[in-house]
């Protein structure tokens, strides 16, 4: 019977314990159940009453292509009683409303039907976008506006976001002769489709004959009947042969694709000079936060001048644990860092990355963001029930973003878990903007977070590994300059601003996750609240820091081959490996290695063309920002409003460069950028000089 009672004393005790997480906390722990619907009175997808079925899109549709017919017509008419960029923000508004959230569903949703209807309104929104974009009438009513000054007062916002507007507009070179403007579009189809092979060819598996390979490699490798597959770089294989082999197989040259890059680069050269830009990156930069091509030479030489003495310290203790592991002095290879990196990561941590996890549950992360929310902003994140229909999967959360006198700001909808046919990737997605509404109250957001966590066990939540904790900070980042951008225009809020800015809120969060202090405020056993140990909790930030030199060489070796190859030079001088060998010569501390063209494998040169720099320049800047408004006090209640009131709530409103320069009170120039960076390394590397005790 004692036995029994002290049981039972523990089970009620470990109940108590359990009862005092927050009511988030313990919503995010819970397995999220499918709930029968008694009512049958759905709402539709995000409170749509035209998305109780997928039907519902054509619906959508129809009333978007209806609303656009008069906006145009208002637009171009002598009678309009309203500034020309209200009616064009209202234009965008209509069709983003439509496209964003069927773009979203399009990819998330699982059933067959309503996946097909939203593809189809994509499309319909497109051709739409396209029509307008050759709509001359228009295209002349905004640019005399632009030109001249329009018939209402306009304010500074006015006048950029106009401007923002008719860039758009030349995207499409409707400004250019009829035949240019024809060769326009031809190029864009071009780039569209050569991209999209390019693409897939970058991630397709290598295919080699057995017969021509070493009987040592082959074990290595999966077989497909006569022939091995290399479908990855074995980045985190302990056997070095295997490294070795996978990075020169599956990197080996590859025609077609050589091919496909080439004609690619070649096709945006045209499309630049056509319209009347030097290069290809002249017309990407064109907005952004550093303005020009020749701004990110002169970053990316300081922040690799700068680089190479630290970044080669770094490869020098690779080295030694190389020679240490193989027992010969073997040189160092470009297939060993990530290998060398993540394996000091795990002797500093003295643990697996999973031994964290139990202190990072997806409630107490919640919990976390919540109170760092409230600390710097005054807003907490409240899970609220959804009406029936209104999600489209069971395992859904509805955050309502709510201010402490504001009121409510947005709603986050979290699609956190994976599943069958969800993409495998975290990301951000905007179903709607805010902006000011023609009554003069605010159109509040509407965001998606999803990322791809494990489903809760019956035994207890789903629990993060450190870099998912990373990873869930970023987004929410994303989603929070959504929320707190207030802006006039939808156009240009929260993310919809330059690529080179876009992605400072989320890194600048990524600062908040790696500091002790916030990590911890809710860093603990899901299972008896204990917090994280001290030494754990140290360990963990400081290994996040190891070979950082190496690391970013790497990044900025990259945007120096994305800028070479969308710049100035001759096309024909030369295929992209020679490019390649070229800058990598002088932008990073490892060898090219014969015979592999890594750049045909680097599929973000589709999507990202000449603006691969945006992840450093946004690290730089959200560095600098890090450093001086929070390093002091992650919790600051009064730098957190400077940076909701002088950065986030503009969102794209005013020019990117300017609004930084403003904020942090000195130019934007490549020493500034550069010394953050520089700084934050020198800081850190200073912690870990104890590292050379691992190979004594």
């Amino acid at each position: 019977m004692l036995r029994r009672m002290q049981h039972f004393s523990k089970n009620v005790l470990l109940k108590r314990r359990v009862s005092t997480w927050s009511p988030l906390t313990t919503a995010f722990n819970t397995r999220p159940e499918k709930r029968i619907n008694f009512t049958k009175n759905e709402v539709g997808l995000f409170g749509k009453p035209e998305l109780t079925s997928h039907e519902g899109f054509y619906v959508l549709k129809e009333k978007a292509i209806f609303k656009t017919d008069d906006l145009i017509e208002e637009a171009t008419s002598f009678n309009r009683s309203r500034k020309m960029v209200v009616i064009f923000d209202e234009l965008s508004d209509t069709l983003c409303k439509v496209a964003d959230l069927s773009e979203f569903i399009r990819l998330a949703h699982p059933a067959s039907n309503y996946c097909s209807a939203a593809e189809d309104a994509c499309i319909t929104i497109s051709g739409i976008v396209e029509k307008l974009n050759t709509h001359k009438k228009l295209f002349n009513a905004l640019k005399n506006v632009v030109d001249k000054g329009d018939q209402f007062e306009t304010s500074d916002v006015d006048k950029h976001v106009a401007r923002l507007f008719l860039f758009d507009f030349e995207q499409s070179g409707i400004h250019l002769e009829e035949e240019a403007r024809q060769r326009v579009v031809f190029l864009n189809d071009c780039i569209l489709q050569l991209g999209q092979r390019f693409m897939a060819g970058a991630v397709h598996p290598r295919s080699i004959s057995k017969n021509i390979l070493p009987a040592a490699v082959l074990p290595f490798f999966a077989s497909d009947g006569e022939n091995i597959l290399v479908s990855g770089l074995y980045a985190d294989s302990a056997n070095s042969v295997a490294r070795e082999s996978a990075y020169r197989l599956f990197l080996y040259p590859d025609e077609q694709q050589e091919r496909l890059l080439a004609e690619m680069l070649k096709c945006r050269n045209e499309l630049a000079t056509v319209c009347g830009f030097p290069t290809y990156a002249h017309r990407a930069l064109k907005a952004s936060t550093v303005e020009t091509p020749e701004m990110v030479d002169m970053f990316l030489d300081s922040l690799n001048e700068q680089l190479q003495p630290r970044a080669a310290n770094d490869f020098a203790i690779m080295q030694k644990m190389k020679s240490l592991e193989c027992g010969t002095n073997v040189p160092l290879a470009a297939w060993d860092t990530p290998y060398f990196t993540s394996s000091l990561k795990r002797k500093h941590l003295q643990a697996s990355a999973s031994e964290f996890s139990p202190y990072f549950s997806l409630g107490a992360c919640m919990e976390g963001l919540n109170l760092l929310m409230n600390s710097l902003f005054g807003i907490s994140l409240r899970n609220t029930e959804m009406e029936p229909g209104e999600s489209w999967f069971h395992d859904i959360y509805k955050l309502a973003v709510e201010h402490e006198t504001e009121g409510l700001l947005g709603h986050i909808y979290c699609d956190f878990f994976e599943r069958q046919g969800k993409p495998n990737q975290d990301c951000h997605f905007t179903i709607q903007g805010g902006k000011v509404m023609p009554d003069g109250s605010f159109q509040n957001p509407i965001v998606v977070v999803m990322l791809n966590l494990s489903q809760p066990r019956w035994s207890g939540p789903t629990l993060l590994t450190p870099s998912m904790v990373d990873n869930l900070f970023h987004e929410m980042g994303h989603a929070m300059h959504s929320m707190l951008a207030r802006t006039e225009f939808q156009h240009v809020t929260g993310t919809r601003c330059s690529t080179d800015f876009a992605e400072v809120p989320s890194v600048l969060m990524e600062y908040f996750a790696n500091d002790p202090r916030v990590l911890r405020s809710f860093a603990k056993h899901f299972q008896t609240q204990e917090p994280m140990p001290e030494s754990m909790l140290e360990r963990l930030c400081t290994s996040k820091h190891l070979f950082a030199s190496s690391e970013m060489q790497l990044q900025v070796f990259y945007s120096a081959l994305d800028q070479v190859y969308h710049g100035n030079h001759d096309m024909h001088a030369e295929n992209t490996t020679q490019t390649l060998q070229r800058v990598q010569e002088k932008y990073y501390g490892l060898p090219y290695v014969e015979n592999t063209a890594w750049q045909l494998r680097f599929s973000h040169l589709v999507g990202y063309g000449a603006k691969y720099y945006s992840y450093l320049i946004s690290r730089a800047i959200a560095s600098w920002i890090w450093q001086t408004y929070f390093e002091r006090d992650p919790f600051s209640r009064t730098e957190g409003e400077k940076y909701r009131r002088g950065c986030l709530a503009y969102g794209g409103g005013i020019p990117s460069r300017l609004l930084v320069s403003n904020f942090l009170g000195r130019e934007i120039t490549p020493r500034n950028l550069t010394s953050s960076l520089i700084s934050e390394i020198d800081t850190f590397n200073e912690r870990l000089k104890h590292v050379d005790d691992y190979f004594r």
